[in-house]
Formats: structure tokens, C-alpha cells, sequence
């Protein structure tokens, strides 16, 4: 009976899961499950009979076997903070290789190996959509920006993955919604990888084998059949959303726009409410004029181009001072020899070109301005304008050209302030792969350089300063400088009220150690290509356990958080036990003691093994999510992943430190 529901529960759990893709049979999925769980179980299994003889090498070899946990302390800690950071008491290792000795070219090949961990706020979360925003040259006119917009739609639209897409200019009524003219917000939704019902999971549909393609009715939609197979709605090269994101930017590049960072449009308005930029990252420039700022942020753009980890096109500096002005400069003694005052002239003018407020209609609760100007057919160009009549002082109609003076002007499209400053932004994004708060301190230290340089020379009273939502890292990096050590002394100070002795509680809590080390390790391998370089049945395994480079957030953190919680958990059982035992047996010899530890060991193997192997499965399916939420569970899940991979070191380090402490109290 205990077989035939273990092989039910796999069943269910291979249609839940799918760790082969949607695509695959269940037969296959759960072949793969069955491996999966029997491996695990096996592999626990043949562990437990050899555990009493490699406890009994370990506590015969102890100063031996400690230097391998110790080693991997070590090789966490470099995983973490980088083989520099580390060894920097070694000749040449603290440098990073600058300067160019034997003993710095010595150490080239951990210091690329282990280059410590990229940070960021957190991973960037799959909304099912993206946010499209180029900018146009800041001179292009109002119906010039609409047809940008059109033709961006309408090629957008030509991509098969993509649902939606609407495309915005302008801003609403609203100080809340600074945006120009030229900026151009596209939202586009795509397609999820499978057709979903109206519950949100994916939908089988009947297929025909014979014809090789699902059956459809007579409106071309494919048929239901819980029998069927799932429907996938993106093209074979499509693999991921970021291959949808490459193929937007492939299709919306057009003459006079230029590229835009990636964005989602929950994100984007995090961002923007935060920084005011339309970027994950940026520079605020400040000065004291406009002319100066946009001159300061050229310079900066050029330079920040050929930054290490900066996305050349989606640098992007404002154009600020760029927008045509028509302006009318009054003749004052033209003014005077028809005996106009300019008050007089300025109202004309505002009434024919801008419109003025005569009255106002109510309709019900409703107020409504009543406007006039004139119509547009003669105000849209300077002849018209020029043709305008201001009544003089006689009564005589004087034409508008003869009174002022037309001239066409380079001014601001927007005008942005911060503490109270002139600000202007230089926008742009990271490269695949690399970390946002490695990017920013990457591109600091570059143009601070070429200022040293004297190649970067910014006007006087210029100043910038790098903002985003890495700063959101920097604040919760302070947060977690708190948090992480109060979390382990309290767990330190659980365990000390378990067993009321200082030397049992470090002992079990050096599972913790262990544990910080072997998730450390899992994050390293999870960037190697050759991990998990493999197939099986067609499927890489590198994409169904989502193998990427994994940079430290607070995802990872709270992962690393809630291994701390349960690293500990089979140092407890061990010593506990070990406790009881030495208590009522009271060995007196070094050999009674081994026996004694041994022997309790060997008692408490078997439910500590359960624990390990309960939480290894139950990761499993974490580790090969996808679709919402996968962003956020998976750097969640790899450091208690990999905690419980090497915890099984903790069933000897126990027992081992046990041993060796009641060893020496013999004879003392």
C-alpha cells in the first residue's frame, strides 16, 4: 500500500508540477519526478548504512575532517565577498591586479573565478508587460510625434507574441504628469507561453494527430479537451520575455527616435514617483541655468557611454534647452508713433493667439470656460500673424507686423526642479547579467576618473549625483547590516536556553555556518556555464532549473534568513540526544566515549536525514518555476536549496565537536 500511494502521489504531483514543460508528456514529466524523489530518497538512503563507518574515520581523524567544513566557510566567504576581499593578507591579492606583479598575475585566476557577488534591490519581477519609452527630438512638431507614435504601434504590433499595444503623448491636466511632447509611452502586453482559461492556468485543447495540429471549430479557435494538449502561443525562438523584448526593440528602431531602457509599468512608476526618472538608473544634473545642465549632461552621456557595465543606447541625456519659440519683441517706438500702449498690444495678442475667457456655461453642477481666438487658419503662420490688426489711437487698424518684431528662439521643452535647483537627467541601463548597484559604482568611478583625467569638464556651479532604484539596495542593505545578526543571536540565544551550555550551543550552532556556506555555494554554481550542462529527454537542465548568475537581494537574503532557521535543526536532534545519552552512560574511557557518540549518532540519523530530504524536494519545484512570481521564489529558494545540500556535513560536525569536547574533559 505504502508503494502504490508514493507512485499516486508522484502522479499528482508530475500534472503539478511539469518540470519538463507543458510541452512534454506526463509519462515524461513523471519519469522525471520518479528520479527525482527515488534519487534523493536513494542516495539518503545508501548514506544512512554508510554513516556509522565514516562517522567512526571522522571521530579518528577529527582535525582532519574539521579543515573540510572550515574550507568551505572559507569558499563561501569568497563566493560572497570576492577572492580580494578575502585574501587580501596574501602578496598581490588585495590589489585586483593593478598593479601588475608576479604576485598579483599569481592570483589572476581565483580573482576572476571568484569575483564576489553582484548586488541589487531585488530581482525584476514579470509583470506580463513591458513599458516602451523613446524619446523624439525635442523640436519635432505635435503631428510629427503622432506619426512616430502610429508607426511604433503598428510595428510593435507585428510581433506574433504581442496582445497589446497602446501608445500615449503628452500628459494629462495634471502637475502630476510632467511629460513632454517628445516622449513617447507605449505599453504592450504580450501573450503568456500557453493559452490560460479564465482561472489563470493553462488550457488543454484536442489535437489531431494525424494532421499534426490542434482541431478547431468554425470560428478557427482551437477546441477544448482536458485530454488534449496545451497550446503554446509564442514562436519556437521565443523562449523567454526577454527574447519578446529584444524583438520590440529590433522593430520600433526609427530615424529621429532614439532607444529606450528596459522597462514594466508597475516598475517604471515606482521608479519615476521615487527618482522622477524614466530609467531603472540615472544621474541628476544640477546647475545654475539650463544652457549649463544641458551642457553638463552632453559631456556626461559621451562619457558614461563607454562605461563597464552601461547599455550604450540607453544612454540618453535631456535635450533641455531644445524647443523652437516663436517670440513677438515689442518696437516700443512703433508703439509710440501710433500712441499704443503694450498692455494693449499684449491683450490683442493674447486674444488672437492664446485664446481669452469671456464667460462661463453652467450645465447643472458643471462649470465650463468659453474661450475665443482666432480661428486657425489665421494664426497657424507668420503671415497670418504678422496680418493681425490692433485698433490705434485714432481708430485706425495697425497691423501686428508693424509693431513687433518675429524671431525664433532655442528654449526649454521642460523646466525641472529639485531642492530648489535646475535639474536635468541622463538616463541608461545595465547589461544582461550585470548588477545594478555594481553598474552605478562602476560608472561613478569611471567618470571620476576622466574628471581626474581632466577629459570631463563640467561648467561651474554643475554638480551631479547617481539616483534610481539601486538607492532602495543601499537603504535596505543598512536594514539588513541590523537584521541578519539579531536574527542569529536570537537563534543563538534559543539554542542556549535549550541546552543551558555555551559549549553545545556553539557546537550546534555552527550548522548555521555550514549552511550560510553551502547556499553561498549554490549561488556560485548557479552562474557557472558547466553546472548542470545536460539534457534529459531533450530538455536542458540548465533551463528548467532556471541556472542564471544570481546577484545578492533582499530575496536572497530572506532566503538565506530562513535557512538560518532550519540549519540548525539536525545539529539540535544530534545533540540532544548525545546529551541523554552521555548522561546515563557516563563513559569513562576514549573508546566509550567514540562508542557512546556513535551509537547516538547512529539513533538520530534517520530523523534528521528526513528533515534534510523533506526540504530538498520540497525546493525542487520552486527552483523550476515559471510565469508569476518565479523572479522573486527561485533567489528566495537557492540559498536554502544549497544550505540543505551541505547540512548533511553538520551530522558529523556535531558529533565530531561532541566527541572531542567530552574527550578532553577525560582528561582533565
Amino acid at each position: 500500500p505504502g508503494l502504490v500511494l508514493a507512485l499516486v502521489a508522484a502522479v499528482v504531483l508530475a500534472a503539478r508540477w511539469l518540470p519538463l514543460g507543458a510541452g512534454r508528456s506526463l509519462a515524461a514529466n513523471l519519469l522525471f519526478v520518479l528520479l527525482a524523489v527515488f534519487g534523493v530518497l536513494g542516495g539518503f538512503t545508501l548514506f544512512r548504512r554508510a554513516y556509522p563507518r565514516l562517522l567512526a574515520w571522522c571521530l579518528d581523524n577529527k582535525p582532519l575532517f574539521l579543515v573540510a567544513p572550515a574550507l568551505l566557510v572559507v569558499f563561501g566567504a569568497t563566493v560572497w565577498l570576492g577572492f580580494d576581499r578575502v585574501f587580501a593578507f596574501l602578496p598581490g591579492a588585495g590589489t585586483g591586479g593593478a598593479d601588475g606583479s608576479a604576485w598579483s598575475r599569481l592570483w589572476s585566476g581565483p580573482r576572476h573565478a571568484l569575483p564576489g557577488l553582484g548586488k541589487e534591490f531585488m530581482p525584476p519581477l514579470d509583470e506580463g508587460s513591458y513599458l516602451y519609452m523613446p524619446t523624439t527630438m525635442p523640436h519635432a512638431s505635435i503631428g510629427e510625434a503622432m506619426d512616430v507614435l502610429a508607426k511604433l504601434d503598428m510595428a510593435i504590433g507585428t510581433i506574433p507574441e504581442v496582445e497589446q499595444v497602446v501608445g500615449k503623448l503628452g500628459r494629462a491636466r495634471s502637475a502630476l504628469d510632467p511629460a513632454p511632447i517628445s516622449m513617447v509611452e507605449t505599453i504592450i502586453n504580450y501573450k503568456s507561453e500557453y493559452r490560460l482559461d479564465e482561472r489563470g492556468r493553462r488550457q488543454r485543447f484536442k489535437w489531431d494527430g494525424e494532421a499534426g495540429d490542434f482541431v478547431r471549430d468554425a470560428a478557427g479557435e482551437p477546441v477544448p479537451d482536458r485530454r488534449g494538449r496545451y497550446l503554446r502561443q509564442w514562436r519556437d525562438e521565443i523562449r523567454t520575455a526577454d527574447d519578446i523584448w529584444d524583438e520590440i526593440v529590433r522593430v520600433a528602431q526609427l530615424p529621429g527616435t532614439t532607444s529606450a531602457p528596459r522597462l514594466q509599468p508597475i516598475a517604471a512608476r515606482l521608479v519615476m514617483l521615487q527618482s522622477g526618472m524614466r530609467a531603472p538608473m540615472g544621474i541628476k544634473v544640477r546647475g545654475p541655468d539650463l544652457e549649463a545642465i544641458e551642457a553638463a549632461a552632453l559631456a556626461l552621456e559621451h562619457h558614461l557611454k563607454d562605461a563597464p557595465g552601461v547599455a550604450a543606447g540607453t544612454v540618453i541625456a535631456d535635450r533641455v534647452v531644445g524647443k523652437p519659440y516663436l517670440e513677438l519683441v515689442l518696437d516700443r517706438e512703433a508703439l509710440a508713433r501710433h500712441g499704443l500702449t503694450v498692455g494693449r498690444v499684449q491683450n490683442v495678442i493674447e486674444t488672437a493667439l492664446g485664446g481669452r475667457t469671456v464667460t462661463t456655461t453652467i450645465e447643472g453642477r458643471e462649470r465650463y470656460a468659453v474661450r475665443v481666438r482666432y480661428a486657425r487658419e489665421r494664426r497657424d503662420d507668420l503671415d497670418g500673424i504678422r496680418r493681425i490688426l490692433v485698433q490705434g489711437l485714432d481708430g485706425a487698424p495697425v497691423p501686428l507686423g508693424d509693431l513687433v518684431r518675429i524671431e525664433y528662439l532655442r528654449g526649454p521643452m521642460t523646466i525641472k526642479s529639485e531642492d530648489t535647483f535646475l535639474l536635468g537627467y541622463v538616463i541608461f541601463d545595465k547589461q544582461p547579467g550585470r548588477a545594478e548597484v555594481d553598474v552605478v559604482e562602476d560608472a561613478r568611478d569611471h567618470l571620476q576618473a576622466r574628471r581626474d583625467a581632466g577629459e570631463l569638464v563640467l561648467p561651474e556651479g554643475v554638480s551631479y549625483a547617481f539616483a534610481g532604484s539601486f538607492e532602495n539596495q543601499v537603504r535596505s542593505q543598512r536594514t539588513l547590516a541590523l537584521v541578519m545578526p539579531l536574527a542569529l543571536a536570537l537563534i543563538f540565544l534559543v539554542l542556549y536556553l535549550q541546552f543551558r551550555r555555551v559549549s553545545t550551543t556553539a557546537m550546534v550552532f555552527s550548522g548555521v555556518f555550514v549552511a550560510w556556506a553551502g547556499g553561498f555555494a549554490m549561488i556560485w554554481l548557479y552562474a557557472q556555464p558547466w553546472f548542470l550542462d545536460a539534457s534529459f529527454l531533450g530538455v536542458s537542465l540548465r533551463e528548467m532549473f532556471n541556472l542564471h548568475q544570481v546577484n545578492l537581494s533582499v530575496a536572497v537574503w530572506v532566503g538565506f534568513l530562513a535557512l538560518f532557521g532550519i540549519a540548525t535543526d539536525d545539529g539540535v536532534l544530534m545533540a540532544t540526544y548525545m546529551d541523554q545519552s552521555f548522561r546515563e552512560h557516563r563513559p569513562a574511557t576514549r573508546a566509550q566515549v567514540r562508542t557512546a557518540t556513535i551509537a547516538a549518532a547512529e539513533r538520530r540519523v534517520r530523523p534528521a536525514l528526513m528533515t534534510s530530504a523533506t526540504t530538498i524536494l520540497a525546493l525542487l519545484p520552486v527552483l523550476t518555476l515559471t510565469g508569476r512570481g518565479a523572479d522573486i521564489m527561485i533567489p528566495m529558494a537557492i540559498p536554502s536549496f544549497g544550505g540543505m545540500c551541505v547540512a548533511l556535513l553538520t551530522l558529523f560536525v556535531v558529533p565530531v565537536l561532541y566527541a572531542w569536547r567530552e574527550e578532553r574533559g577525560l582528561r582533565g
